[in-house]
């Protein structure tokens, strides 16, 4: 019962079914290993140990009486992003650190359905802004694989906590790589979904346009179980699409990688901060997939100067707007004694968010205001069309594209780049998120520092399967997806 926490989703859920452990046994040696090995982490902002455990012994229940779904009993973690009934919901910032939400979010809803059991909530970037999970109110949060390293960022909370098996599975948030490069930093498969594939209702908004939630695990396998769950059409929020889902579990070997067309864009392997050792790990697994049966085509993908620019204008602009709301009169945070009402507006704003999101606030009003609305943010959702173009123009050749998920491996904590250098560092993320495609980060390898390097392949649209099943079929041919932190050996 010591190594509970090595065991993959479909493990967990036959040892559960056979009654080889129960789910309360499961529950209690998560929250031993998060009570133990997390002081060090810092994923976790929120552990709800007494309503896991109410929920773990529901879960027993369903399993006693033959009715529980194949993923009863699991526990996962959820990003501080999703609103959690009862819970508190911080996303990271002081702005929220006294919010509990009155409702769940549709992902957590869905979750609970099939009797899946909150841990607790976790550490990310304040509202999502940042590559690193070291923009939080609650402080940063460590890579399990090099504690003084970050995890990556937004999702570096959900990233951390899987990578350090304080949870077997995590949900995330992806607005222009915050699911794909804390995944890639922390060695972990993460899937961003396609535009409108995941209910965004009850999930606090960044940039409406760009957000979306997806799975975090070890494997693409592990994915495809969430997904299941989480995926599908939901009235509550105008821009889920309503589109049959496939049985992503099934689907696993549903592609075949003999033939399959990899495109590689010869404009993201000569990018200026490429390092070495994650450029030779990505083309060796590319190798690997070609004597698996995979074509690679060179290809071209001539927006890719755009990328930057156009994200971090229409993102922000974007922010502005949904974070407009918080102003210190209905909830979240508020100044002690205003003067009068544009002194609790000021105040309150400006003690609650942090630097980043000050930043991104001011960027995204400028580009919005009289004057400038043509010359940038107009401008720069004509762009935006034109990346999409692009992509598209390539899948007309190739099945799906290939890419690192990061220029680099995992920053050291306190590192302090400049806003630019952070913003440069999600070159290969955010036209997936600027074009609503999705894309998923597999593990394949380590740097000189024993760091771990990720592979991203991009889909076409709704082709969530197509992704997983390659990865999956990869991982069956590799371990990388096995290895562990020296944090997560450790039993309790």
């Amino acid at each position: 019962m010591t190594d509970l926490h090595r065991l993959s989703i479909r493990e967990l859920s036959e040892g559960l079914k056979q009654a080889q452990f129960s789910s309360r046994e499961l529950t209690e040696h998560y929250l031993k290993r998060i009570a133990h090995l997390d002081p060090k982490v810092k994923s976790y902002v929120t552990v709800t140990a007494e309503q896991a455990l109410a929920e773990a012994d529901a879960a027993d229940a369903a399993l006693k009486a033959g009715n529980a779904h194949a993923l009863a009993g699991i526990p996962l973690a959820h990003k501080d992003i999703f609103c959690t009934q009862g819970i508190k919901t911080t996303a990271g910032s002081k702005m929220l650190d006294n919010f509990i939400s009155p409702y769940d979010a549709t992902v957590v809803a869905k979750a609970k359905a099939v009797g899946l059991v909150t841990l607790g909530k976790v550490n990310m970037d304040e509202f999502a802004m940042g590559s690193t999970s070291e923009n939080s109110y609650f402080g940063a949060t460590s890579n399990p694989w090099a504690l003084d390293r970050v995890p990556g960022g937004s999702s570096g909370g959900s990233a951390a906590a899987v990578a350090a098996d304080l949870a077997p599975i995590a949900t995330g948030t992806d607005t222009g790589g915050s699911i794909r490069q804390p995944a890639s930093f922390c060695g972990l498969t993460g899937l961003k979904p396609t535009y409108g594939r995941v209910s965004r209702f009850g999930m606090i908004a960044y940039a409406s346009s760009l957000d979306q939630g997806g799975p975090m695990a070890r494997s693409a396998a592990d994915c495809a179980y969430l997904m299941n769950v989480i995926a599908g059409h939901d009235s509550k929020d105008s821009t889920s699409v309503n589109k049959d889902v496939d049985d992503y579990v099934a689907k696993l070997n549903g592609t075949a990688v003999k033939g399959l067309r990899i495109g590689i864009p010869k404009q993201y392997f000569n990018v200026a901060g490429l390092d070495a050792d994650v450029k030779a790990r990505v083309e060796e697994s590319l190798k690997k997939l070609e004597e698996m049966g995979a074509i690679l085509v060179e290809i071209d993908l001539n927006m890719t100067e755009a990328y930057v620019p156009t994200y971090y204008l229409i993102a922000p602009a974007e922010a502005s707007s949904n974070l407009s709301r918080y102003d210190g009169v209905r909830y979240g945070y508020r100044c002690d004694n205003p003067k009068d009402i544009l002194d609790l507006y000021k105040r309150s704003r400006s003690e609650g968010f942090g630097a980043e999101v000050q930043r991104r606030i001011l960027i995204g009003t400028y580009a919005l205001s009289a004057g400038y609305y043509d010359a940038y943010y107009v401008k720069a959702q004509k762009v935006r069309r034109l990346i999409q173009q692009d992509f598209l123009k390539a899948f007309e050749n190739v099945d799906v594209i290939a890419a690192p998920s990061a220029p680099t491996t995992a920053y050291k904590i306190g590192a302090n780049l400049s806003p630019t250098e952070m913003y440069l560092g999600d070159i290969y993320t955010l036209a997936v998120n600027l074009a609503g495609l999705p894309a998923i980060n597999a593990p394949v390898g380590f740097d000189k520092d024993s760091l771990p390097v990720g592979l991203q392949l991009i889909g076409n649209y709704w082709s969530e399967s197509q992704l997983l099943s390659i990865v999956h079929q990869y991982q069956q041919n590799t371990d990388w997806h096995t290895k562990r932190a020296a944090i997560a050996e450790e039993n309790v």
